[in-house]
């Protein structure tokens, strides 16, 4: 276990090792496979992909992948608008003219957003099997590198998980009070973490077993 205490200087380590449960690094890893790999699948492979991604999110954590489609609802809708209206094409309804979005742009934009879905769900799969604490200690083992370059990574991870605790608080406000919630963000905050706890746990043949399969699928697709 990494203990944060006070600031990042003051700083303890405890390791803490788990055998048998997939290390928060190489889960992180997995999604920005998957990421990778929605980018560069076509339509039959990436509908196959979205539908396994979504129905194991939907019986996961409905509740997270919900929440994610509902605050990217305006993001989905501009962009297959975008593709839709700026892409080269086919008019779809030709009456229409210069107001007809394109057939080509429809398609396109349906693509792309199944690209974001496949993330979208794959996501809402890290967030449900990783805690808070599980993700920033994931993100500080693959900060490791940063110390090469003389960055801190325990200011790092404290800095994340402030930044969490306050995004976490500010969502749970009502859009009604929106006024409220941003005056109190931009006011100091009297309270606040007065410590970081971090589980941190060894990296096992089952994590190099899984990296290796995932680097092993994204090259076979690449090529």
């Amino acid at each position: 276990m990494l203990y944060f205490h006070g600031s990042p200087q003051g700083c303890r380590f405890y390791l803490d090792t788990m055998k048998f449960i997939p290390h928060p690094a190489a889960q992180i890893l997995v999604w920005v496979m998957f990421a990778l790999l929605a980018q560069h699948l076509q339509a039959p492979a990436l509908l196959v992909l979205c539908a396994v991604l979504f129905g194991i999110a939907l019986k996961l954590s409905a509740k997270q992948l919900l929440g994610l489609l509902r605050r990217t609802r305006w993001i989905l809708f501009s962009l297959l608008l975008i593709y839709a209206y700026t892409t080269p094409g086919v008019a779809l309804w030709a009456q229409l003219g210069m107001a007809s979005p394109t057939r080509e742009g429809l398609l396109d934009g349906l693509l792309q957003l199944g690209r974001l879905l496949c993330v979208l769900s794959a996501l809402a799969i890290l967030l449900e099997l990783l805690s808070q604490t599980q993700l920033i200690s994931g993100l500080y083992s693959l900060a490791y590198p940063l110390r090469w370059f003389g960055l801190s990574r325990e200011r790092i991870a404290v800095r994340l998980a402030l930044t969490l605790e306050y995004a976490e608080s500010a969502m749970s406000e009502t859009a009604s009070d929106w006024k409220t919630s941003i005056s109190k963000a931009l006011q100091p905050s009297a309270e606040g973490m007065t410590h970081v706890e971090l589980r941190l746990q060894a990296f096992g043949l089952v994590d190099v077993l899984l990296l290796v399969a995932c680097a092993a699928v994204l090259i076979g697709v690449w090529r």
